[in-house]
């Protein structure tokens, strides 16, 4: 008899640290009301389209497509036609599935529009805090799955200034968090974008949540309960429900050469900053910048070997001294009659190949279907 009460005791015990490691990586940090978070909203930043990632997003000065709407919306007054485009990766050794959309489209010769979704969620996750009943007794039939999911809804803007070369664009960007029925949020920030072009040198500048953006979270009070103090010393108390994403900025340089035998080189560097301490290879109490550069060389504009390095980091040995660690990255690209193909291996620097992200994305001009 003494065994059967232990047994349940231990399992449900086991079973609650398992839902709380969960959910402690969404919502512990949330503990302090309007809290600013060195890494708010990160889901927003990991970057989109094959085509730069594989550029290590080295894109801020260049960028012309339909995808400028998320690197810096000012390039989207350079679509000729309507544009959408698709992206698929998985992270994590396929655990988490990250997936975006978007389209754009020209409003008259001086300015633009476009909108985008991107999808970051870990689906189909084990629910065993009611493994247990009330009685005592393990009932499997009790497991239930939840998701979580982070939504980003962009909607842009762009228009050239009366200033030859130079064009802006804006973003606002709803925020969606979903953590199954335990919590869920929304926040609203926005974007601001500006690029200079003079004797074929681009430049680019992409403040992302100028304004601050702010997540507002409502928690499950039920649902939290089931695993208060699961972990010892943890999730003891309710978050409070703000928490405010700062300002970082995105400086880039670029220029394309053009050689006789059809071929290309688009050259191109960033300075990401942040206004905090990191391990960013530049880092003082207020400011933080990771360099990052990116080099694409085309053939007749038709097919495009890309190679990129940037998150340059410092970091800690074992020995207590400091090396540089930084992310190579490597892609490909095929385009023909209005539709790009691209592809990425991103996250190389990474000693596991199972963590490797093989990343794919379509580029489609909608004017073909209209010919």
């Amino acid at each position: 008899m003494t065994k059967k009460q232990t047994h349940p005791s231990f399992v449900k015990k086991f079973a609650l640290k398992k839902i709380a490691l969960i959910l402690f990586l969404f919502i512990c940090n949330l503990a302090n009301s309007q809290s600013i978070r060195k890494y708010s909203n990160e889901f927003m930043n990991i970057g989109v389209d094959a085509a730069a990632l594989g550029m290590s997003n080295a894109v801020v000065a260049h960028t012309s497509d339909v995808n400028s709407g998320y690197w810096n919306p000012a390039g989207l007054v350079n679509l000729e036609r309507d544009q959408a485009s698709i992206m698929h990766a998985s992270y994590f050794a396929n655990i988490a599935q990250y997936d975006y959309a978007a389209y754009a489209k020209p409003i008259d010769d001086r300015s633009a529009f476009g909108f985008s979704i991107i999808r970051f969620g870990v689906d189909d996750i084990l629910n065993t805090t009611e493994l247990i009943d009330s009685e005592g007794n393990i009932d499997y039939n009790r497991i239930s799955l939840f998701s979580t999911a982070d939504y980003g809804f962009t909607f842009s803007y762009a228009r050239k200034l009366k200033v030859p070369g130079f064009q802006y664009g804006v973003n606002a960007k709803v925020i969606r968090r979903i953590i199954g029925k335990f919590a869920s949020s929304w926040g609203f920030g926005f974007d601001v974008g500006l690029q200079f072009e003079r004797n074929d040198w681009k430049f680019g500048l992409m403040v992302r949540d100028v304004t601050t953006t702010y997540n507002v979270w409502a928690i499950d009070e039920e649902e939290y309960a089931k695993i208060a103090d699961a972990i010892p010393g943890e999730n003891q108390e309710l978050p409070e429900s703000t928490e405010i994403t700062l300002p970082k900025a995105q400086f880039g340089i670029s220029k394309k050469f053009e050689f006789h035998n059809q071929t290309s080189l688009l050259a191109s560097g960033n300075l990401n900053m942040r206004l905090e301490q990191t391990n960013d290879i530049f880092s003082t109490d207020g400011l933080s910048i990771d360099p990052a550069l990116g080099f694409e060389y085309g053939y007749t504009d038709l097919v495009f070997l890309r190679v990129g390095a940037g998150n340059f980091q410092n970091i800690e040995q074992i020995d207590g001294t400091q090396k540089v660690g930084f992310q190579p990255n490597i892609g490909l690209g095929f385009k023909y009659k209005g539709i790009q193909i691209d592809y990425a291996l991103t996250d190389l620097g990474d000693q596991s190949a199972a963590l490797y992200s093989n990343i794919f994305s379509v580029k489609v001009d909608l004017s073909i279907f209209r010919r």
